[in-house]
Parts: structure tokens; C-alpha cells; sequence
């Protein structure tokens, strides 16, 4: 089983591939849907055209059985975010702006599996450990709701890898 999913893929760039329980349709659900990426993520509408707004709220406390906040991410308590549509190509790829960064989703399919790829760009060199963690974290627990599984605990899950992110990037 593979320990950590993201790497760094360029001097700001995170990348991520996690394979995920198919079909590619479900999979894009979960992405496209914002009550089923509420689940994993951030729930709200996106407008699903190159060009269109999307306005996400993350309540991390739903996404598991793990509903305290640690104190320094509580500030992410009910945090929205909105961004801009630049890339809309279902069942392929979804790409957004996050703040003066660029994330990219992309979906391909491995058999009855699903490949799911995230390239977050642009991200500033102290946050990598963090943003690659959060990434991580996120899509263990789709992985957990595709499986039908109980979702793995969000907070616990994202401090052990944020911890093994800082350690690891220190070495590249």
C-alpha cells in the first residue's frame, strides 16, 4: 500500500495520483456533484463550463467521525472559496484557479479502477508539506466513500501526513 500519494513536480507544483474503485462516471460525480464533493472535499456549485465561477464551503467536521477542528486549523472551519472554471472536460478533467494558483483534476481509466491525478500549481514553498497532506487526506477519504467504507479520520489522517510530507520534502 502506498504511503504517501503527492510529490512535488516542479518547484511550485504538487501532484497526486491515488487510483480510485470505477467507473469513470462515478468517479466524475464526485467531483462535478457538489453535494457528493461535499463529502470529500467542499461542497457548492460550480458553473461547469471553461470560463464559469465556483463557490466552495469546507466543513471538515462532516468528512468524518473526527469532528474537532485542531486549534491551529480552525481557522478552516467554514472557510469558502471561490475560483474560476479554466478547464471543463467530463469524465476527463477539471481544472480551477485557487488563488494565484491552478489546480487540475484528471480522471483515466486503469481497467475497472479510475487513475485520479491532481496537479496543484503555484504553490508557495512552506505550504507544500501542508497542501500535498491536505490532498493526500481529501482523496483518502473519497477513496473511503467510493469503497463504501467508513471514512478514515480527516484530522488524525491529515497531521500524520503532514508530518511525513515536511520530512519527506526535506529530502528532495
Amino acid at each position: 500500500m502506498k504511503l504517501l500519494h503527492a510529490k512535488l513536480a516542479g518547484p511550485k507544483t504538487v501532484r497526486l495520483e491515488r487510483l480510485l474503485p470505477g467507473p469513470i462516471e462515478r468517479v466524475w460525480s464526485y467531483i462535478a456533484d457538489g453535494e457528493k464533493r461535499a463529502t470529500w472535499f467542499a461542497g457548492g456549485p460550480v458553473e461547469p463550463r471553461a470560463g464559469g465561477t465556483l463557490d466552495w464551503t469546507f466543513d471538515h467536521g462532516a468528512l468524518s467521525h473526527e469532528k474537532e477542528t485542531p486549534e491551529k486549523h480552525k481557522g478552516s472551519i467554514g472557510y469558502r472559496f471561490q475560483g474560476k472554471v479554466t478547464r471543463w472536460e467530463p469524465p476527463h478533467a477539471f481544472a480551477y484557479t485557487w488563488g494565484d494558483g491552478v489546480v487540475t483534476f484528471e480522471l483515466e481509466t486503469r481497467g475497472q479502477n479510475v487513475m485520479f491525478t491532481i496537479t496543484h500549481e503555484r504553490v508557495a514553498e512552506k505550504d507544500q508539506a501542508d497542501v500535498a497532506a491536505a490532498w493526500d487526506t481529501h482523496t483518502g477519504v473519497l477513496d473511503d466513500v467510493l469503497s463504501g467504507a467508513r471514512p478514515r479520520g480527516f484530522w488524525s489522517t491529515h497531521e500524520r501526513l503532514d508530518e511525513a510530507y515536511r520530512e519527506a520534502l526535506k529530502k528532495t
